[in-house]
Order: structure tokens, then sequence, then C-alpha cells
């Protein structure tokens, strides 16, 4: 009978055939595939555990130093604090040198400065009349047989260029001196003025005659001459200046150089000084110009020099005396808040020339319990915070706004027993 071929065993014949008994097995060994680890996955657990311990280690002794090493313990402590006002009247003189606070009294000090300033201004007068020029002359006198002359007010004298001037003054011709054989004239300067008005008659520098000797022997031997040019004359509508010109030129320097000067005043007072606005006084020692009302002129020059004074006294004087008030009004046990401390002034009256200011001063300070930190600090060593703030309510606690208690590392629950490391701070 032909063999049976199975592409899929039946479940009887495939449980025959594996069914095999020890003694059908007879001295056969049966080798079993060993289980194979991957090599990487080995290494990595044997490499974990060392690692993780040593971490371990590193953090545990890290721990323990900051807690026994590093501790510390900051307590904050915000004291109740009082207001102490006053209101006091103090002198400052220029006769004291050194505060004294028993008779109310600071120094004071004298601080000056000088402005001289010049200025142009335009005329804003006008003239529709001509101006007539004018200057100066010198007559000689060579007549011999020598003599003296005497002319009057209004003597006229042509130049040479046929321009005619009168003689504005009486005037006394001295006679020659002879010398040897020569003659030396007597001479005299006089002020004249053109006859008409016209700036054709300021000519230059010209010979005079006098047209009141001509025909007579006197003609040659007295004459005139000028060294400058006749100015003056003019005609035509011409600027003029008036009187309200020089005032108003002077209101207006003086004004702005009082302000100039008062600025390089303050410049010179350093910030150690104080200066009130009315404790500076300012005075006009000149205020003037060379040209006259009436004068004919586009614009002209103005000057004015101003000096000013200033009395003041030191921002020290005035906080060392109101400090020492309030010390000696601050209760037993109570210490002065410097920085809450407040000061304001004004002058009643201020005499400058004579050196001395009356001013009233409104100050105040802030007080509070004295508290000796390094004392407290003391008894809080070793406390956790409970204890820390019961203590402080124990001792100050009524001086005592406010209390601020911080342990470190953030796990210790007591301050450290060494007191370098526990501070107590005061905040206000």
């Amino acid at each position: 009978m032909p063999k049976k071929i199975y592409d899929i065993k039946p479940p009887k014949v495939a449980r025959k055939s594996e069914k095999v008994t020890k003694e059908s097995l007879g001295d056969i060994k049966i080798k079993r595939k060993p289980t194979v680890r991957h090599k990487k996955e080995s290494r990595n657990h044997s490499i974990f555990w060392p690692v993780f311990i040593a971490i371990l280690v590193v953090v545990i002794a890290v721990g323990i130093f900051l807690f026994f090493k590093l501790q510390k313990a900051e307590i904050t402590i915000w004291p109740k604090v009082d207001t102490l006002s006053f209101q006091q009247t103090i002198t400052a003189e220029k006769t004291i040198d050194t505060m004294d606070a028993v008779k109310a009294v600071v120094p004071a000090q004298y601080f000056e400065a000088s402005k001289t300033e010049s200025q142009d201004f335009p005329a804003t007068g006008s003239a529709s009349d001509g101006g007539k020029a004018n200057g100066t002359i010198t007559i000689y006198n060579k007549y011999s047989p020598v003599m003296p002359f005497t002319f009057k007010t209004g003597t006229h004298f042509m130049s040479d260029s046929g321009k005619l001037f009168v003689a504005l003054q009486k005037i006394s011709i001295p006679a020659a001196k002879k010398s040897g054989s020569k003659i030396i004239p007597g001479s005299v300067q006089v002020k004249v003025q053109a006859v008409e008005a016209g700036d054709g008659y300021n000519i230059s520098a010209s010979n005079f005659s006098i047209p009141g000797l001509k025909g007579t022997a006197y003609y040659y031997g007295v004459y005139a001459t000028s060294t400058e040019a006749m100015t003056g004359g003019y005609t035509g509508k011409v600027k003029k200046v008036t009187d309200d010109d020089i005032q108003g030129a002077k209101d207006v320097l003086t004004k702005k150089t009082t302000e100039d000067v008062i600025v390089d005043l303050k410049g010179k007072i350093s910030s150690d000084y104080v200066l009130l606005d009315n404790a500076i006084s300012s005075t006009v020692t000149d205020a003037s110009t060379k040209i006259k009302v009436g004068a004919v002129a586009d614009n002209f020059s103005y000057n004015a020099t101003v000096k000013a004074t200033a009395l003041v006294f030191k921002k020290s004087d005035l906080d060392g005396y109101a400090k020492q008030y309030i010390l000696s009004q601050i209760p037993e046990g109570k210490v002065l808040l410097d920085k809450s401390y407040k000061i304001d002034y004004s002058a009643t009256s201020v005499d400058i020339s004579g050196g001395k200011a009356t001013l009233v001063l409104n100050f105040s300070s802030g007080i509070y319990q004295s508290i000796d930190t390094n004392s407290l600090a003391l008894s809080l060593l070793g406390k956790d915070k409970d204890q820390i703030n019961g203590t402080i309510n124990e001792n100050i606690g009524e001086q005592v706004s406010k209390t601020q208690v911080k342990l470190w590392p953030f796990w210790a629950t007591k301050a450290p027993k060494n007191q370098k490391v526990v501070t107590v701070e005061l905040k206000f």
C-alpha cells in the first residue's frame, strides 16, 4: 500500500510523532540554544548603578555641608516710628564764626560780584532842519610891533575854501614874543560854528582869515588854522538822540546787567550755602553815555556797572542746630531716625548791609525705640521661628510694627547657634 504523505499533519499523527519516552531517547543528549543578551544593554546596566550611587552620595554630602556649615538666620524688624515737629526762630549774623545752639545763632557770610556791560541803542528822534558844522580853530597873533588883541563873540572867520564861521566865545589873543630876529606868535584855541546849515561846511583842516581886519595892517598879522575837520553839518531829515532814548537805554541795560551779575554771584556760591531770594541786593554804580540829548546820530552806546551782594549761611549749620534741638526733646531710650529728618526755612527780615537775617525754621524727624541688635541676636540662637517671634514680642513687642524671620537652607527649622551667622536688621 502506497505511503501517505501529509502536507499538514493531522492532530493525532502530530501528537503521536512527538511523543517520545525517556527510554527511546537513550543516551542522546539534547543541547539547548543558549540565551544571548545584547552586549550594549549589559554594559549600560553595569554603569548606571555606580553613577547613580555616586550622585546620591554627593547630594547627601552637599546637603549635610549646607546644613551644618552655611546655616544662617536673618531677622528683619520694622520698629514703630513717631514724628516730632518743631518751629524755631534763629538769627544768621556775619559777626560770629560758629553756630551757637543755646543762643540760636548761626554764622552768615558775604559774597559779592560786579559786572560792567555796554550796548548800542538806536536813536528815535528826527529832525527836518539843518545842522551847522562846528569845530575848533587856533588863532595866531604875530603882529609887530607886538600887542595883544581882543575880539568879541561872533567874530567871523573865513576858510581858504570860502566857508564862513563865527566864534562862539570872546577871544583874547596874547601878544607875540620876539627872540632875536624871530617873532614867536601868541595863540589861543576857540570854538567856531558855521554860519549856515549843511554838510558843505564839514570841511577838512583849513587856514582861516578874519574878514573884519581886511584892509588894515592887522589882516596878515592875525590868522587861524584848524587841525581837524569840522563836523555836524547836515540838511534834511536825520536821527537825533532824545531824552527818552537815553532813559530807555539806562533802564534796559541796568536791568540786564543786574540780572547777569546776580547769575555770576550765584555761580560763586557753592551748594553748601543757602541763598534766599530776599538776601541779595544790587547797586548801579555807573550808568552813562558820552552822547548828549539832541545829538545827531543813528545810534549810540550806553554803559552800566552793577554790584551785587548776597548774605548767605551754611545749610549744615541749620541742620546742626535743628538736630541738636530735636535730640534735646527726645524721650529717654528713643533714637533719631536720620533719613526721616526734614527742614525748611524762610527769612522774616534781612539786613544785608548790617550782615544779619532772621530765619524761621520748620523741622521734624522720626524717632524710634533704641534696639540692641547684637544682644537680641544672641537671645535668638538655636530657636525656631515661633520662639524667635515670641522672644521679640516679649522684649520689644510694643515698639515693633512687623517682624520677618528667614532661615537658610530652606529646610532649616531653627536658627544656628553661631551668633556670627544670625543677623538682626532694622528697617523703616
